[in-house]
């Protein structure tokens, strides 16, 4: 299940008290101009008309949508007999405007619910201090909360930015060290060819002539050195393709990229019997790297849990968020890439969006 995070336990909190400046009229507390029945369906409009505005995606519908809410607001106060807390109910969609539309915007909607707050009193009889100081308070309330959602939608947004460039230069930094290992070890590897490799080889041809002189137990003892000479051999040429192809940790390397990332929790499971060279060691390092950008970029999600198993004829990388998937993927550059890449090791990507975002890889080894 997924737990819930600052935005939910806000708008949680938002819903309450919704539902508390509303008792009062909802168990006739306070006299109303409507039926109550009406009142109370009006009520729950307004409740129903926030919480699916925020749950929308960006669009017309939208828009339409949270402007039904605010009109119902709006019929909500002026049809109370007493204004007691139900300003309180303008106040939130004034907060919430910021998460539809522009700022400007929500100043207007601000402007438009004072002056339904002063209507309002003006109907009920208020004197004309007691009007312009509740109409200021909640003029001044409105705008304090617009302007504290609009601060944390910022610093939410730079905290993404922040953590998808931690991610980027993780993954830089991984694959900077790989390819300083890889030239290392390919460095080595011509060096022990060079140098061990042509001594031995000189030395197994002057064995080999040595072989045909005359003495049979000079021979039997030129014999064995050949032999010996031969093994030695071998084991250099082993041991500089072990260096070519070599690949550094990949589980430590995989951790190294989802390190610290601040809004998201990652777990990475690499199996023991796991093995890579260079170039896949590579694409799945770019691979989760993409990955985890997509998911604080887009996921809205919690917690990220990738998995690389090794499954005959290679490997799988496995990716799974508790976001809120996709119904229909238009593929942006990053993914389009990761699927390149993989495809031309001759493996291939699938993507799933029915439940969180759901990226599978495979490639041969």
């Amino acid at each position: 299940m997924r737990r819930l995070g600052t935005d939910e336990w806000s708008g949680l909190a938002m819903l309450a008290v919704s539902v508390g400046v509303g008792a009062p009229a909802l168990f006739g507390a306070v006299d109303l101009a409507i039926p109550r029945g009406w009142w109370v369906v009006l009520f729950a409009a307004l409740i129903l008309a926030l919480l699916v505005a925020l749950v929308f995606e960006p669009g017309r519908a939208r828009y339409v949508v949270f402007a039904s809410g605010v009109v119902t607001s709006w019929a909500v106060l002026l049809t109370t007999r007493g204004v007691g807390l139900l300003p309180i109910l303008l106040v939130i969609t004034a907060a919430l405007s910021v998460y539809v539309m522009p700022l400007r915007a929500g100043f207007v909607l601000a402007a438009l619910n004072t002056v339904v707050i002063a209507t309002a009193m003006v109907l009920q009889d208020r004197g004309t201090a007691d009007i312009l100081v509740t109409v200021g308070f909640y003029l001044l309330i409105q705008v304090a909360t617009m302007l504290s959602s609009v601060t944390l939608i910022r610093e939410q947004r730079l905290r993404r930015e922040l953590s998808q460039a931690h991610a980027d230069l993780r993954a830089a930094s991984v694959l900077l060290a790989e390819s300083a290992r890889a030239a290392e070890r390919l460095r080595i590897s011509r060096d022990l060819h060079d140098l061990i490799g042509h001594q031995l080889t000189v030395l197994t041809l002057e064995l080999e002539a040595a072989r045909h002189r005359d003495g049979e137990q000079a021979r039997e003892h030129v014999d064995r050195a050949n032999q010996v000479a031969r093994d030695l051999l071998t084991d250099v040429r082993r041991t500089v393709s072990e260096l070519r192809t070599a690949s550094s940790d990949l589980s430590e390397a995989l951790r190294d990229v989802v390190r610290d990332l601040p809004d998201l929790e990652v777990s990475v499971e690499v199996e023991p019997g796991v093995r890579v060279d260079e170039e896949q060691a590579s694409a799945v390092v770019r691979a989760v790297q993409e990955i985890v950008t997509n998911t604080l970029r887009h996921a809205d999600a919690r917690a990220l849990r990738i998995e690389v198993a090794a499954r005959p004829p290679g490997l799988v990388l496995t990716a799974a968020d508790d976001g809120r998937g996709f119904h229909e993927l238009v593929p942006g550059n990053g993914l389009r890439g990761m699927t390149e890449r993989f495809a031309a090791l001759g493996g291939d990507v699938e993507l799933d969006g029915a439940d969180g975002f759901r990226v599978t890889a495979r490639v041969p080894t």
